[in-house]
């Protein structure tokens, strides 16, 4: 068993949670009293982090909400991940996917300089682009299969999405550390790529803000283990007035629906 799938089937026997926590900060919507201290992300994502520790299942960086504050930014991602216990499995949400000597260049960053645990990818430019990835042995690769914005008409459907969760199945047998990124407002396509994806993790965005519902979510993604889920609480969480209690919240729903 791989680095990440050991530590995250630790996490969640030990604490009985499916929750992935998506520290997502942006300068614009955190707290004031973080504003003034001298480095915003790290302190309010330090602040999560002590919050949540017990009801995570694993983090979730995004990228994006690193990037685009320039190297200030991306030393708060590194120093962030370095604050995440150790137990705790990191999955840094890059949706990075170009062909092979690139994507060798982008595997390389998050897995051995950013030292995350998984990695989201886009699978458009096809096998030699997911590859490099999965050739990590120790780590884990969510590969979008088919999401929760409106934009997903434009190509996932109403078939596409079904090639990728195949070739993800087929990726997950040859390499055992592949899984797939599925929207939460897709509950019946959901049932659908479970069948075709029987065993691996999913990740699952969209609950909450974005309109999925959790119940039905729960039910269409669980494998015959009772497992094999991840649902992902960004927004919900972190901008809560009280993001232990929101964490615990959905934590416990998603238990009892178990």
């Amino acid at each position: 068993m791989n680095k990440f799938l050991d530590k995250l089937n630790q996490r969640i026997a030990r604490q009985k949670t499916f929750v992935c926590v998506g520290l997502d900060a942006d300068l614009a919507k955190i707290p004031a009293t973080f504003k003034q201290s001298s480095n915003p992300l790290l302190d309010f994502n330090k602040h999560i982090i002590d919050a949540t520790k017990s009801s995570a299942a694993c983090y979730k960086p995004n990228l994006a909400f690193y990037e685009m504050y320039g190297l200030p930014g991306l030393q708060a991602l590194a120093d962030t991940l370095r604050y995440i216990p150790k137990d705790i499995p990191v999955i840094l949400d890059a949706k990075r996917g170009d062909i092979g000597n690139t994507s060798k260049a982008y595997a390389k960053a998050v897995f051995e300089e950013f030292g995350a645990d998984a990695v989201t990818l886009a699978p458009y430019m096809g096998e030699d682009s997911v590859t490099p990835f999965l050739e990590y042995k120790e780590n884990y690769s969510f590969v979008l299969c088919l999401t929760s914005n409106k934009g997903a008409q434009d190509f996932q459907k109403p078939e596409l999405y079904k090639k990728v969760a195949a070739k993800i199945q087929n990726w997950q047998e040859r390499y055992g550390n592949c899984g797939a990124v599925v929207g939460a407002t897709q509950t019946q396509e959901l049932r659908g790529i479970r069948e075709i994806i029987p065993d691996a993790f999913l990740l699952i965005p969209g609950i909450g803000a974005q309109g999925g519902d959790l119940e039905n979510t729960v039910q269409a993604a669980c494998n015959k283990q009772k497992s094999g889920f991840l649902i992902n609480s960004s927004r919900g969480i972190i901008y809560a007035a009280n993001p232990a209690a929101e964490a615990q919240k959905l934590q416990e729903a998603i238990n009892k629906l178990l």
